[in-house]
């Protein structure tokens, strides 16, 4: 019987690891980077419109217009919208899709880690759905 138990654990750890263990495909991590790169290259030279062009069309609808959107992250991103540095890391896939972390050094000098959701079009491209900015502690590029 504990040999069943330990058999059965085990299937489900190696099944946990292989499940997200590469969720996207190569073509899909080198778009999500270059969406991001891009985005936040816009946001370097506070150019709004080509900035908003990268969000989803619900994350554009929700504010309404490019100036607005800008505002925001201006306010309340501004590891991405100002980062020293940028260093892609792992995707992620969630019951609502894949999530690209980006890790970044704020102006300030501290980590972060910026979770981006990303959300196939159905052209097939991609888009910026939401992110969202945790402290990444004592990490460097």
């Amino acid at each position: 019987m504990r040999i069943a138990f330990l058999a059965f654990v085990l299937s489900l750890l190696m099944g946990a690891g292989t499940a997200t263990a590469d969720p996207a495909s190569a073509g899909d991590k080198a778009a999500f980077q270059r969406i991001i790169s891009a985005q936040i290259s816009a946001f370097q030279a506070d150019d709004a419109a080509g900035a908003f062009t990268f969000a989803s069309p619900d994350l554009q609808a929700k504010f309404g217009s490019a100036a607005t959107f800008l505002e925001m992250v201006k306010t309340g991103y501004e590891p991405v919208y100002r980062p020293r540095a940028v260093e892609f890391r792992d995707i992620v896939e969630h019951d609502l899709g894949l999530e690209q972390r980006v890790f970044v050094i704020g102006p300030d000098g501290r980590g972060y880690i910026a979770h981006y959701m990303m959300e196939k079009q159905p052209d097939g491209s991609w888009r910026i759905s939401g992110c969202y900015l945790e402290e990444a502690g004592d990490e460097s590029v």
